[in-house]
């Protein structure tokens, strides 16, 4: 009680002394947010297009109009694309090292054949900001950036650095991510890392508050390709083994797999939480799992809710097909790509069996993708704690503040492996099932937006003001 009583009354004074007050969508801080919003959404920062380092000059131009300098900033292409890495410096009275800011300027492929609204434009209608990268990712790019620039304007000097560290193609290699946390750690070393990429609350659909999530855990993302080759031939010429034929009965196969259910402490806490919180049937299903977690009919009940699956097993599931090289010939390969979202504690080779021996076809290759990355749990820090519940309260009091473990993969696994404690924070609430990010027609509540334009402000001078 002491420290929470502390903190709003040190927010209250440092925000008066550095001239920084609550911002709404009139406000400098809120027009800023939204044109630095709709610019980085309509730059088209997808694989193979070569657009992050454009994206990359149009933030530094905006953060060299706030006042900072060459010095703050580091530009480090890789490739195609590239990673920012952006230094708010502090005095140093806290003798601490940095707090590390996270989130990415890469986002999946959209074709505007397919969405109802055009993918690389920020539009929007009475209730939803739509666009790709309007949640994934490009939320947490404007909201730190947004915030970097509004303290700065203000004179805020932290206590220690704060570092924002973007990189640029975590929806694909993470060969930005990787470098930032293993290669760089002159740049990115930090006593904790806190990523906009991950967490949240949840809204129930008539718009009320069901949790607010901590993410602080992740599970294992491993991606495998498997192949069926053949001989082939002349398609006039049908023979009885086809490279087709075997995939699709190998991805029948895969679709008939379920995982064994799996649980810690946190993700029964996490249901039994939001269980109460939503009510009805699905909320009862939840209450139940988190009581026993062997309720058949309950485990049944969440497996169906893509919402919540992630949280009570692995998951693998086909994503992309190729076959075939010409329409008037015999396949003489198929590949399917199935990405597999890894409870902690299972490996990947595990997985692997797992659907070798479902399959059960030698003729059926694997191959695994990239370098899968296994993190640690990051325990969720009395500090960050204690500004996340002055922020979250503010908005929606009397909400429950759990950690929990995300389906997803983010930035955050590479610097939890490389012994940065990382949990995501992120200011978005919405009901879950609204979440389009990767899919068609991506969209934010605009009240989500406006709502959270204080959220980084306030738990960053939380966490880094000075204390007198």
């Amino acid at each position: 009680m002491m420290t929470k009583l502390f903190l709003v009354i040190t927010l209250c004074m440092t925000f008066g002394a550095t001239g920084v007050v609550a911002a709404d969508r009139d406000s400098a801080h809120g027009k800023k947010a939204l044109e630095i919003y709709r610019k980085v959404i309509s730059i088209p920062t997808v694989a193979g297009r070569g657009k992050v380092p454009e994206m990359v000059d149009y933030l530094v131009s905006e953060l060299h109009q706030a006042g900072f300098t060459d010095q703050d900033i580091e530009i480090l292409p890789k490739g195609e694309t590239a990673a920012l890495v952006v230094r708010y410096r502090g005095d140093g009275s806290s003798g601490k090292d940095p707090i590390l800011l996270l989130a990415h300027m890469d986002v999946v492929e959209a074709d505007p054949k397919d969405w109802q609204r055009p993918p690389f434009e920020l539009t929007q209608d009475e209730t939803y900001f739509y666009g790709r990268g309007t949640v994934d990712n490009k939320l947490g790019v404007t909201q730190l950036i947004s915030t970097f620039i509004r303290l700065k304007k203000a004179g805020f000097t932290p206590n220690r650095d704060l570092v924002i560290a973007l990189t640029g193609d975590e929806e694909t290699g993470m060969t930005t991510t990787r470098m930032l946390a293993y290669e760089r750690a002159d740049l990115t070393r930090a006593e904790f890392a806190l990523n906009t990429d991950a967490g949240g609350g949840e809204l129930r659909a008539d718009g009320k508050p069901v949790v607010y999530l901590v993410q602080v855990a992740e599970k294992t993302y491993a991606t495998f390709e498997l192949t069926v080759t053949n001989p082939g031939g002349h398609s006039s010429r049908p023979r009885p083994d086809n490279a087709i034929y075997d995939l699709a009965e190998a991805i029948r196969k895969v679709q008939a797999v379920h995982f064994p259910v799996r649980y810690t402490d946190m993700t029964r806490d996490y249901f039994r939480t939001t269980g109460g919180k939503l009510g009805g049937e699905l909320g009862a299903a939840m209450i139940r799992f988190a009581d026993h977690p062997e309720d058949k009919t309950a485990t049944d009940r969440l497996e169906v809710e893509s919402s919540y699956v992630g949280t009570t097993r692995t998951t693998c599931v086909p994503t992309m097909l190729h076959g075939g090289h010409a329409e008037n010939a015999l396949p003489q390969s198929a590949t399917v790509t199935v990405n597999c979202r890894i409870f902690p504690g299972v490996s990947v080779a595990a997985v692997q069996k797992t659907l070798q021996d479902a399959i059960a076809n030698d003729a059926v290759t694997f191959k695994v993708l990239d370098n899968p990355t296994v993190s640690p749990i990051s325990e969720l820090r009395p500090d960050v704690l204690a500004a996340l519940e002055t922020v979250v309260q503010d908005r929606y009091p009397g909400i429950d503040i759990i950690a929990f473990m995300e389906s997803g993969g983010t930035d955050g696994m590479h610097y939890r492996a490389a012994g940065i404690p990382t949990v995501a924070i992120s200011s978005a609430f919405m009901n879950p099932d609204e979440m389009f990010a990767h899919g068609l027609n991506e969209r934010l509540p605009i009240k989500t937006f406006y709502d959270g334009l204080d959220h980084w402000t306030d738990i960053l001078k939380a966490l880094s003001m000075s204390q007198q």
